[in-house]
């Protein structure tokens, strides 16, 4: 077989059911481009490394032993990954036809993008509104999580429908090539669920990267889906992630009474949400 031009990573914790539907849209797809298909799987026990060695001989496995979180799970495919460009995917979707073509051409033809995405798209038909964000700062933040209003966060002020430049597209599709995660250290693994796909995206802007939504193709995304196998609550990790993400990249931004004031709100709402 030659060389991949696209390595594809799946992240697997007892989503069975869930992975081999995501394979079955990739084997439908397989002319679209040379790639293989990774998967890391973080400790499964429901059958899910039976069924890849029996239906799917032909992806490749990272038997990573436990649940090592997002970060460290897709990190541990680094290892055996060959293409030049590297596809994050979620196990909990459903790749449509003529999404890795469009997405794949569209980053060969553009070296200064770092990083694309597709339209997401819920089970319900409606946006899956991570797929493009901005970064969390302080006023971002305010106004998504205690004045009630994300569309500053959430690019509601941009049609979800038009090709554009964004600051932040989310885990679950998030195509890349392997040298610009190799020149920014890919996934920081201080996260462990959530975030990790922002500050990612933070790394590569770093570096004078542009980065994509792009809407003209899509894959279903059954949110919420792999994080109910978890044997933790995901908003716990998911708002300790909001201080890991301030203090690496922000806290020198802005003045000291402000950063605590912020590392006081996280923590309330922790604390909100925890109650």
């Amino acid at each position: 077989m030659n060389k991949p031009e696209l390595s594809i990573i799946i992240l697997n914790h007892n989503t069975k059911d869930l992975l081999e539907d995501c394979i079955k849209s990739l084997e439908k797809v397989k002319n679209e481009a040379n790639f293989e298909v990774i998967v890391s799987d973080n400790g499964s026990c429901d059958g899910s490394l039976e069924m890849l060695a029996k239906d799917f001989a032909w992806v490749g496995i990272v038997e990573n032993g436990a649940n090592l979180g997002f970060a460290k799970g897709n990190n541990a495919a680094r290892k055996l990954a060959k293409g030049e460009y590297i596809l994050f995917l979620n196990s909990d979707t459903i790749v449509n036809p003529g999404t890795i073509l469009e997405t794949l051409g569209y980053l060969k033809k553009n070296k200064d993008v770092g990083a694309i995405t597709c339209k997401i798209v819920l089970p319900d038909g409606q946006l899956d509104k991570d797929a493009r964000r901005r970064f969390p700062t302080p006023w971002v933040s305010l106004n998504r999580l205690f004045l009630g209003s994300g569309k500053m966060y959430w690019y509601g002020d941009i049609s979800p429908n038009i090709v554009h430049d964004v600051e932040v597209i989310q885990g679950a599709f998030f195509m890349t090539r392997k040298g610009t995660l190799d020149e920014v250290g890919w996934f920081d693994e201080d996260y462990y669920l959530d975030g990790e796909d922002i500050d990612l995206c933070w790394k590569i802007r770093q570096k004078g990267y542009r980065i994509i939504y792009y809407p003209k193709v899509s894959i279903m995304h059954l949110k919420k889906a792999t994080k109910k196998k978890l044997k933790v609550k995901a908003r716990g990790p998911g708002v300790d992630s909001m201080e890991i993400f301030y203090r690496k990249r922000l806290w020198g931004k802005y003045p000291l009474a402000l950063n605590l004031l912020v590392v006081f709100g996280i923590r309330l709402l922790k604390l909100l949400r925890t109650l």
